[in-house]
């Protein structure tokens, strides 16, 4: 997990207005799940376990924490790191086990 200054324009803004991180990282998963590596996201969180719960999610899939982005909202930056770890649709703070993983045919 690096923490550096996040860009000002993302390349995919996530809304979780009003959503706990639980509903949150489900949709954020959701979102990434198709996206490019080096794809800078901005999370709109306002649940107050965010500034902990981004970046220990990023810790855990290996994608990078940027940090907050200064402004009137609180949004965080994080950006998409090639070869992450895949995580459960259904419940992304756990990583897919071995025998849930894709198998490439």
């Amino acid at each position: 997990m690096t923490h550096t200054s996040p860009p000002a324009e993302p390349d995919l803004t996530v809304d979780g207005t009003g959503l706990l991180c639980v509903t949150l990282l489900l949709r954020l998963r959701e979102r990434i799940d198709a996206a490019p590596p080096g794809t800078v996201v901005h999370v709109v969180a306002t649940d107050p376990a965010a500034p902990l719960d981004l970046p220990a999610w990023c810790h855990m899939t290996g994608h990078t924490y940027l940090g907050p982005v200064p402004g009137e909202r609180p949004v965080y930056a994080l950006r998409l790191t090639a070869g992450a770890r895949a995580t459960r649709p259904d419940a992304p703070w756990h990583p897919l086990r071995r025998q849930e993983q894709p198998r490439d045919r």
